[in-house]
């Protein structure tokens, strides 16, 4: 025999109360957001030279921008340490020290089915 399902209510049901809430706010705000009118380019202006240019806080561009030479060493920062991340979780400390993980699993396979290659 089959039964209804049932709603479980209770204090687990808060946290989804609250998404519910900010999603509603965040909607309304958004909404209600008045934007001014889109102005362009300059005809003629090289925008990929103007955006270089900005990156490094250079006035040699066609069109003015900011400076964004900071968020430039920090997203070169943070992809160093990414990759030196990746790099450190690719090593294994064996006897003789430490070694990169490039054998392509015959170490594992050798482990699991016995014999060489």
């Amino acid at each position: 025999m089959t039964t209804k399902p049932e709603l479980n209510l209770g204090s687990h049901l808060l946290p989804g109360l609250a998404a519910a809430a900010l999603f509603a706010v965040m909607a309304a705000t958004i909404l209600s957001a008045s934007f001014p009118e889109p102005q362009g380019f300059p005809e003629g202006a090289n925008i990929t030279a103007s955006i270089g240019y900005a990156m490094f806080n250079l006035d040699l561009g066609d069109v003015p921008g900011e400076s964004f030479l900071v968020a430039f060493l920090v997203i070169a920062v943070t992809l160093d340490v990414a990759l030196d991340g990746a790099v450190h979780l690719a090593t294994r400390e064996t006897d003789e020290g430490r070694t990169l993980l490039t054998d392509g699993g015959r170490e594992l396979k050798r482990t699991l089915f016995g014999g060489d290659d």
